[in-house]
C-alpha cells in the first residue's frame, strides 16, 4: 500500500469509527469537500500534513493517533 492510499483509508477508517459522513468531516475540519474528495479518490497525490492536521481536529484526534496504526508503521520506501 502507498502513503496516498493509507492517508485515504485511515480518513475512511475513523469516519467509520466515529460515526461520520465525510461532508460531515470537511464541515467539523474546515476543509473543503472537494479536498477532502480529492483525497479520498486518489486525485489528490500528496495531501499536505497542515491538511491531515485539520481533518484530525475535526476527528478530535492527534497527529500522532492518526498514524498510529500498522499500516503506518509498515509503508515501504516510496523512493527507490
Amino acid at each position: 500500500m502507498d502513503t496516498r492510499t493509507a492517508v485515504a483509508s485511515r480518513i475512511l477508517e475513523l469516519c467509520k469509527q466515529q460515526n461520520i459522513k465525510v461532508n460531515a468531516l470537511a464541515r467539523l475540519s474546515a476543509v473543503p469537500p472537494s479536498t477532502l474528495k480529492n483525497i479520498l479518490s486518489g486525485g489528490s497525490k500528496n495531501p499536505g500534513i497542515v491538511t491531515i492536521k485539520s481533518l484530525c481536529d475535526g476527528l478530535n484526534i492527534s497527529l500522532t493517533e492518526f498514524f498510529a496504526t500498522e499500516t503506518f508503521r509498515t509503508l515501504e520506501q516510496e523512493i527507490k
